[in-house]
């Protein structure tokens, strides 16, 4: 039996968005709209934050919450479950949504539906406390629909967005059918692994399926795009769907996907011309090293991958709400010339240098630790992996300084409109650089924490295998292992044999 959490934190964060949709859908005034969505996103954020520090208090590597209404719902147990992975990817998320909802200025009210952001918000928050196979591939399908409808509305071609992600769900029903009761990689079939292989690789946007990331971004609004794409659920997918289950190269294979796609994402995104396809390809850039890191086969290098990806959700969650904020008040950027905005918007400006340097590792930063941990853990494996991180990092930090000297500076433009920062931008201002330098000057604890959630991880995948091993060479043992490894009993496995070791050593 899991660990309960002292209040239904889950069930409250996924029903108020929920909720807020219908409501913000009902509602003709956009400007009404948009406060409710503010409201309930910040409500949303404080039960994310209460469910993360309930569950540190708890102490455990995994926990379910205080009710089970949404579990009654499906008829099973241990659906949504909060543990050491999602914890604090949950008010990541939550901060992303408020951040993008309160900086969205009344240029783009009417462009931007808050009824479509808050259920994509529920589905999301739901994904990443999901444990369940099928309700993960469930939720993972629908998170698809409100960009599609979005993309309707305006009028835009959904046939690329929708062909990839059709296939993206195809290939992840047919792959799990395929897989059936196999839990172990051993026991999975080679067709079953492949399906889930590309699967991974479709959401992920590896490269040479990442078509529909840039089309996205090109059609759709800015802050559905990058709320579509940042959570980084493709990963989160990866480690519960198809790394507990897959061989080995399975795993290999999307590590190098991951690495090629993370060095040439790097080097398109120097030489784009358009800010949204800029940001994308830098946002891929840095999503694929975190990718590649997840599948490092040490501790080291998947700490600094889980460092990475939160400092890659907060930096570049920020670098593109500046974009964003810069785009609404002049239209869509272009690289290809100097706007020359630093007068104007001087602490969009800020904030545009500083979550640029945090996401690629800037000392001082939040994204400084995690990146050193993943170049470190790479080179353990493998020298050249080491170098491609490297050289990944260094052609993004070309991009975001070039990128800031395009838009920030180069000329003096002159306009008879007030183009300073709203109070609403200033406030996302300071807390994304509260959190970014906050979390690079006193990195310990959430280091701590994802090196911790590393082992355990590490661990669950060693039980698999070793479980595996032995159903394959005893054919009895196969008969007594015909539950599913879930995660928890995995854990408990893992513990219980620290346990036994620490006793020998005594």
């Amino acid at each position: 039996m899991l660990p309960e959490l002292h209040f239904p934190w889950l069930e409250f964060s996924i029903l108020l968005p929920l909720i807020g949709s219908v409501v913000c859908g009902l509602i003709q005034d956009r400007g009404r709209a948009q406060r409710i969505a503010v409201a309930l996103g910040s409500v949303t954020l404080f039960c994310t934050l209460g469910e993360w520090i309930d569950f540190a208090m708890v102490g455990t590597f995994e926990a379910h919450d205080h009710w089970d209404v949404l579990q009654m719902l499906f008829g099973r147990d241990n659906i949504f479950v909060i543990d050491e992975l999602s914890a604090p990817l949950l008010p990541l998320t939550s901060l992303l949504y408020l951040m993008t909802m309160l900086s969205t200025l009344r240029t783009k009210i009417g462009r931007f539906s808050f009824g479509l952001t808050l259920l994509s918000q529920s589905i999301v928050l739901a994904t990443l406390s999901c444990h369940d196979p099928w309700v993960m591939i469930a939720l993972l399908s629908l998170a698809v629909v409100p960009p599609w409808i979005e993309l309707h509305r305006r009028g835009a071609s959904t046939r690329v967005f929708l062909l990839h992600m059709g296939l993206f769900i195809v290939l992840l029903i047919f792959g799990r059918l395929l897989l059936g009761e196999s839990d172990t990689p051993e026991e999975a079939s080679g067709i079953a692994s492949a399906l889930l292989t590309i699967a991974a690789l479709l959401r992920a946007g590896v490269v040479p399926v990442h078509c529909w990331m840039t089309d996205l971004f090109e059609k759709a609004s800015f802050g559905t795009a990058l709320l579509f794409v940042a959570p980084m659920t493709g990963a989160y997918a990866v480690m519960h769907l198809v790394f507990p289950v897959v061989p080995g190269w399975a795993m290999r294979s999307i590590a190098v996907l991951s690495l090629i796609t993370a060095v040439y994402s790097a080097g398109m995104a120097t030489i784009q011309v358009d800010a949204r396809r800029f940001f994308c390809y830098l946002f891929l850039s840095n999503s694929s090293l975190v990718l590649s890191g997840l599948e490092l086969v040490n501790e080291i290098g998947m700490t600094g991958a889980l460092c990475v990806w939160i400092s890659v959700g907060l930096s570049l969650g920020g670098f593109a709400l500046t974009i964003r904020s810069v785009e609404a008040r002049i239209g869509r950027l272009r690289l290809d010339r100097y706007h020359g905005m630093y007068e104007h918007t001087p602490t969009l400006a800020g904030l545009f240098l500083l979550t640029g340097l945090a996401s690629i590792g800037f000392p001082g930063t939040i994204g400084f630790i995690g990146m050193e941990l993943l170049v470190e853990g790479a080179v353990d494996v493998y020298p050249l992996v080491g170098f491609a991180v490297v050289l990944a990092a260094a052609l993004n930090s070309i991009s975001v300084l070039r990128g800031y000297f395009r838009i920030f500076t180069g000329q003096r433009f002159t306009t008879s409109v007030m183009l300073r920062s709203r109070a609403a931008e200033r406030l996302a201002v300071v807390v994304l650089t509260i959190l970014v330098l906050g979390g690079g000057l006193w990195p310990q604890p959430g280091v701590a924490s994802r090196h911790h959630a590393a082992v355990e991880l590490m661990k669950m995948r060693h039980v698999q295998q070793s479980v595996g091993a032995a159903v394959a060479d005893d054919g009895a043992g196969k008969e007594r292992l015909t539950e599913p490894l879930l995660p928890a009993k995995a854990a408990s496995m893992s513990h219980q044999a620290l346990k036994t070791d620490a006793s020998e050593e005594k």
